[in-house]
């Protein structure tokens, strides 16, 4: 019998087979309006070696807590701009001299549009009563209504169940009547740290429990305890609100400047911390600067890394680029 040989135009053997499909592939997706796919490049061991040793290199707590106090300075010089030029029109409309009500109102209005933006504008950084948080996010204080010292040391010892949400596990709070306050405290504080919330006293005993600005919503909209269900929670009223500011009367006006000068105040430490926290990173990036040589290994690592069409680089270039923004560019840039 006469041996079958290939018809014009086609290739013997697995090779042309492989060809053949990657046609038929091709053509497919052209007549479905997709992209021919094509074949991924077999990627070169190690080739991304190179740019994640230079990137270990990199101080990237260095680089969060430069961003942070930049963004804050920035933030918080805003506020104390506006502050200052409302401070100036209620004195103004205080001591009868050409103070335009008009303009206190528009001021009050512009300050409570930055305050309203200070999460996003400050980058987490500053909270709700203009505190500089340096080395951990923003945070929300808030009370559990009729949870209070004197509560827990009356009568015999008591345990209590918190859970936060529908996934997470209750956490367990057992208080002994021979326990002081402070151990009380200690005991709450430590026992809910899991949930992402601390928990202090404030001078009339009641129990202040805090826990990050981003997770405020759902621990506001979830905190139960066993047996009791949802408790109620009051968000900490100590903070900066110009809606709540008048300037209807002189009363008014009086409480108004009160409220600017006292706020001024805060903005000024918070400045003053913020500032240390920069001077702080200025000097661990002077202390930690890589050598001018080491620089230039790194910047061809990357070009190299960069031009190398495979998925190892495309990953490495991706994981170098996470967290990078254009104010963390800005603040480190600012350092030299």
């Amino acid at each position: 019998m006469e041996a079958i040989r290939p018809t014009s135009g086609s290739t013997s053997g697995p090779a042309g087979a492989n060809a053949s499909g990657v046609r038929s592939e091709a053509a497919a997706d052209a007549t479905q309006g997709r992209p021919p796919q094509l074949t991924p490049v077999a990627p070169t061991p190690g080739a991304a070696a190179p740019l994640r040793r230079g990137l270990a290199r990199v101080d990237h707590q260095l680089q969060g807590d430069v961003a942070s106090a930049q963004q804050a300075l920035d933030f918080l010089e805003q506020v104390a701009g506006q502050l200052q030029a409302l401070k100036g029109e209620l004195s103004a409309k205080l001591s009868s001299r050409r103070g335009d009500s008009g303009a206190i109102e528009a001021h009050l209005r512009q300050l409570g549009a930055t305050m309203d933006k200070r999460r996003q504008s400050s980058g987490g950084s500053v909270d709700a009563r203009l505190n500089f948080s340096r080395a951990q996010p923003a945070s929300q204080r808030f009370r559990i209504k009729g949870l209070n010292l004197d509560m827990l040391t009356a009568g015999a010892g008591q345990s209590l169940s918190f859970s936060v949400g529908s996934n997470t596990q209750p956490l367990t709070v057992a208080v002994d009547p021979s326990m002081t306050r402070d151990e009380i405290v200690v005991r709450f504080d430590r026992a809910l740290a899991p949930a992402n919330m601390r928990v202090s006293a404030d001078g009339s005993g009641a129990l202040v429990f805090s826990t990050p600005e981003t997770a405020w919503p759902m621990v506001r909209d979830s905190l139960s305890i066993q047996g009791v269900g949802r408790v109620a929670v009051e968000a900490d009223t100590d903070v900066v609100m110009p809606q709540q500011w008048g300037a209807s009367n002189a009363d008014a006006l009086r409480q108004s400047l009160h409220e600017v000068v006292q706020t001024l105040a805060q903005v000024q430490r918070s400045q003053q911390a913020a500032s240390q926290a920069l001077s702080a990173a200025a000097s661990r990036a002077a202390a930690n600067q890589p050598a001018a040589a080491d620089i230039e290994v790194m910047a061809q690592d990357f070009a190299d890394t960069a031009s190398t069409p495979n998925y190892e680089s495309l990953l490495a270039l991706t994981s170098a680029l996470v967290g990078i923004s254009r104010e963390r560019v800005l603040a480190l840039l600012g350092l030299h």
